[in-house]
């Protein structure tokens, strides 16, 4: 009877632990900070921000030029005169507006360049949590940074320093 009930017992606790799942979490913000290309491309989109809101800002700088130049004529143009000055600061208006879609928009040109400059690095990232999930037998990797909620978490079962490992980088060593 005894040996029935070891059985037993055994038979159980081996389906119990073939059953449980493994969990880790990453923090994606720590990995990234760890990423030369990632300040660098971080870097890179800043300025192009900067030069894009310039050019927009002196477009919107120039109807606004304009358009004073205008309330200090217009007492002195004809009907006609004051007609086609306001078309013109209109349409100059638009075009600063349009071009700051083109810019700025969820579809614009800083859109797409973070796209095309973020994409291979969280490729990368990726590739790597991957590859720590399957080389330490886990089944789940949570993101610490993403809108699942992490009441808490306990650090030993914080996979970044590994990631970082596996990407070839120094954990504790950021890159700037």
């Amino acid at each position: 009877m005894k040996k029935v009930i070891l059985i037993i017992f055994f038979t159980f606790a081996a389906f119990t632990g073939a059953w449980a799942q493994r969990f880790a979490y990453v923090d994606s913000d720590l990995i990234l900070k760890h990423m030369p290309e990632y300040a660098s491309s971080q870097k890179q989109l800043a300025s192009l921000s900067d030069q894009w809101q310039k050019e927009v800002d002196g477009q919107f700088q120039e109807v606004d030029r304009l358009y004073k130049s205008y309330q200090a004529d217009q007492v002195l143009m004809t009907a006609d005169m004051r007609k086609r000055r306001e078309a013109e600061i209109v349409q100059k208006e638009k075009a600063a507006k349009d071009l700051q879609r083109q810019r700025f928009g969820p579809d614009g040109d800083l859109a797409k360049k973070s796209t095309e400059l973020i994409k291979p690095i969280q490729d990368k990232v990726s590739k790597a949590v991957q590859a720590v999930a399957e080389s330490e037998n886990l089944d789940m990797i949570f993101d610490k940074n993403s809108e699942v909620i992490m009441l808490y978490a306990n650090p030993r079962y914080d996979k970044s320093n590994e990631v970082i490992t596996r990407l070839g980088l120094k954990p504790g060593v950021l890159a700037n």
